[in-house]
């Protein structure tokens, strides 16, 4: 809703929230590159969902942007990522 000829002309004041984890790079380079656009392609294929086969790239390109220092490491874990089982990534 606007706030265009409400009374006193206030203003409501949009104070920005960070990122939950921080800033990180960009990838100028395209280090990642090939990795996040098989992720990207997965999706579109799966029409947006959050499929199995999808996770796997997107597990990849995460790991990728860790070993090039675009982002802090993690654990798969704490990105959301559950420990394989037999061969099956959870």
């Amino acid at each position: 809703m606007s706030t265009f000829g409400s009374p006193g002309g206030q203003q409501k004041i949009f104070k920005p929230i960070p990122p939950e984890r921080g800033s990180f790079p960009l990838d100028h380079e395209g280090e990642c590159k090939n990795l996040m656009s098989s992720y990207l392609r997965c999706l579109r294929a799966q029409r947006g969902t959050n499929a199995p086969e999808c996770r796997l790239h997107a597990k990849d390109y995460l790991q990728c942007r860790m070993e090039r220092n675009l982002m802090a490491p993690d654990e798969m874990k704490n990105l959301g990522f559950k420990e394989e089982v037999a061969g099956k990534e959870g």
